[in-house]
């Protein structure tokens, strides 16, 4: 069968091999010898903050001694509650040089979501902004409910900015930058992260078993109920980072990056630890949406590889200060990478446009499961707008019928199963979820591919977001590529909703996020209702329609189609 053949191989750039070698040392060696090649050079940039490779090498061992110094042992969980900011970075690979496993946890989560994380990961350790300390941790009891979690580290994302105090004051003062009091708790141990980066560094060295010992507890997006820990180890981590830096050849040193990803999330973390391991400087972005301060970060540091979800592209070219991005600038970019979610071909159409950027735009696949990246578009070859590109070294990749399990035939529409280095061993604690996802070996990732000849594939739908409307089965992906080729549509999500008259049947409901400038008038309306029938087949043809001036996102740019099924539920 062509899967085993893998023909994509055939669709490689020149430069990668099939099979690609591996380190054996664990990750936390990897980086410290990564921060030694250029020691005085910039790590990082973060408002107006710069960060040497030497400097943060120092207070990543402080950190790690901290760590060993207050009782973690092997495999212990450092749960990482914070935005993008240095002192993410220190925590991170401070907790893999101490031999701990780190767990990114959203700042934004709601109490209850940090008891469960907390808890089901049986972290030791937490570090959190002390504005999260003051207003969740303790005014809502949530330190009374976490028994194992012993050592609560605070800090404040000014303490690594470059702004004079003043300035930080009078950010504090009107709210500009969070802030909260750190009050000692009973039976917990509270410490300031500055007082950790007192501690004198001696790490002790840990005997790690790279292919067995656990270096990520990454929580999935929850999107469909109660996150789940990802297994991701030592080995998972390494594979993905050499598959990474291999298919898009980089050097040491070679060039800043710059991403807006949250390090909590594993497509901004991996992005964080590839530039690490490959002596990389990164620009660091606190707050996404904020555009302007990104447009101002690119036109100082010009970068060579930006990383972000499409709506973020989308974003920025909204945004009419990118005007102002000399042609300069904009040649000195090699390749925007996206990932995460869908990036609509028009989209990437009007971006390439808006960003003298054709074919520099390279989409990425992967999952929380894969460490996350298994497929790309090639870096210097054909990028294949509207596919997620070849599947990576190593990875063995079918598209399997969604109701029989059968292998099917090229160009036909199947769930994408996979195994490979990088591929997870499975949930923790979650017997029942390993079983339903990892069968045979073969992670079922849940996404419904098209591959094609020359081992490109498609994404054309998740299995849970795929209707069955009177017995066709109706990809709410290729729905939304289509409507997005309207000039006056922005953004498109397709939802099913149960057909009263037609049990096991749903109808095709489309939610419409019009483009900047554009009101949702009647003329507008009927103008899209009149192109989706010519678009699109009878049974695709979307049949509620509804116009918002935005859609629900999560915090890495997807739309939360949970939530507007269960909105439409309640109507």
């Amino acid at each position: 069968m062509v899967y085993d053949e893998k023909i994509w191989i055939k669709s490689y750039d020149e430069h990668v091999k099939p099979s690609l070698e591996y380190p054996k040392k664990p990750l936390g060696k990897l980086f410290d010898e990564s921060m030694l090649r250029f020691p005085d050079q910039p790590v990082c940039w973060m408002m107006k903050r710069e960060i040497s490779f030497k400097e943060l090498r120092e207070y990543i061992h402080r950190f790690a001694t901290f760590l060993q110094q207050n009782g973690l042992k092997k495999g212990d969980r450092v749960a990482i509650n914070l935005p993008n900011c240095p002192q993410y970075m220190i925590a991170h690979f401070g907790t893999l040089l101490a031999g701990g496993a780190a767990s990114g946890c959203s700042p934004l989560l709601s109490a209850d979501e940090i008891i469960y994380q907390i808890n089901d990961s049986e972290a030791k350790f937490l570090v959190t902004l002390d504005a999260i300390y003051q207003k969740i941790l303790k005014k809502e009891g949530v330190l009374y409910k976490v028994p194992l979690l012993e050592t609560i580290i605070t800090t404040n994302v000014s303490e690594y900015m470059g702004f004079s105090k003043i300035i930080v004051f009078l950010g504090k003062l009107l709210g500009k930058i969070p802030k909260g009091k750190v009050k000692p708790h009973p039976g917990k141990n509270v410490v300031q992260f500055k007082e950790v980066m007192l501690t004198e560094p001696d790490v002790k060295e840990v005997s790690i078993e790279v292919k067995n010992d656990l270096a990520l507890l990454q929580y999935t997006g929850g999107t469909t109920g109660r996150p789940k820990g990802t297994e991701l180890t030592h080995a998972n981590i390494i594979s993905n980072l050499v598959q990474i830096i291999a298919w898009l050849d980089i050097a040491p040193g070679e060039g800043t990056a710059m991403s807006a990803f949250p390090m909590f999330h594993l497509a901004g973390l991996i992005f964080c630890m590839a530039t690490l391991y490959t002596s990389s400087p990164q620009i660091i972005i606190v707050d996404p949406r904020n555009t302007d301060h990104f447009i101002d970060e690119w036109m100082d540091k010009k970068p060579v590889l930006i990383l972000n979800v499409p709506t973020l592209y989308l974003m920025l070219k909204d945004n009419p200060k990118h005007k102002r991005i000399l042609k300069e600038t904009l040649d000195h970019i090699d390749v925007y990478i996206s990932g995460a979610a869908p990036f609509p071909a028009e989209s990437i159409r009007a971006f390439e446009e808006a960003f003298l950027a054709e074919q520099k735009v390279l989409e990425m696949y992967g999952l929380t499961e894969t460490s996350p990246v298994l497929c790309a578009n090639p870096r210097f070859g054909t990028k294949k707008i509207g596919t997620v590109g070849l599947p990576f070294p190593d990875t063995e990749l079918r598209l399997v019928d969604i109701d029989s399990g059968e292998l099917v035939e090229i160009g036909q529409p199947g769930e994408i199963i996979c195994k490979g280095l990088q591929v997870t061993r499975g949930y923790y604690k979650k017997p029942e979820a390993n079983a339903k996802t990892i069968i045979d070996g073969w992670l079922h990732t849940g996404d419904v591919g098209v591959m094609d000849e020359n081992g490109y594939i498609k994404i054309v739908d998740r299995i849970k977001d795929m209707l069955i409307v009177s017995g066709y089965k109706v990809y709410s992906v290729h729905v939304e590529d289509i409507l997005v080729k309207h000039p006056d549509i922005e953004i498109a999500a397709i939802i099913g909703l149960k057909d009263p008259n037609r049990p096991g049947s749903e109808i095709v409901k489309a939610v419409i996020q019009l483009e900047e400038g554009t009101s949702a008038t009647e003329e507008v309306k009927e103008n899209i209702k009149a192109y989706a029938k010519e678009s699109l087949s009878k049974y695709e043809n979307p049949k509620i329609w509804e116009f918002r001036e935005e859609l629900p996102l999560t915090l890495v740019g997807k739309v939360l189609k949970r939530e507007l099924r269960e909105e439409a539920q309640k109507l």
